[in-house]
């Protein structure tokens, strides 16, 4: 299975949902950056995404998106062999 990072802050619901959904299908190692804890990490994601909103979520070096981007993919039935390195989103 890729490295799934996510970039989070503690008190996000959609962090919280995205994390959830992740379990569901199998996550159990989740590479978790607290950008509320560590202010250059949102930088970062920011310079990767071109995003400022959390969650950001990589499977591999597959930028997937926010939440619902996540439930989009995985309605369409992508995640799961993204999941497996079978596919791009």
């Amino acid at each position: 299975m890729p490295t799934v990072t996510m970039y989070t802050t503690q008190v996000c619901p959609y962090c919280i949902r995205a994390k959830q959904l992740l379990q569901q299908r199998g996550v159990h190692d989740l590479h978790e950056i607290r950008v509320d804890l560590q202010p250059e990490e949102r930088l970062r994601m920011m310079e990767r995404t071109g995003r400022r909103t959390v969650p950001q979520i990589f499977i591999g070096e597959v930028h997937v998106g926010g939440c619902d981007d996540l439930y989009a993919l995985d309605q369409r039935g992508g995640l799961e062999p993204l999941l497996r390195g079978q596919a791009a989103a």
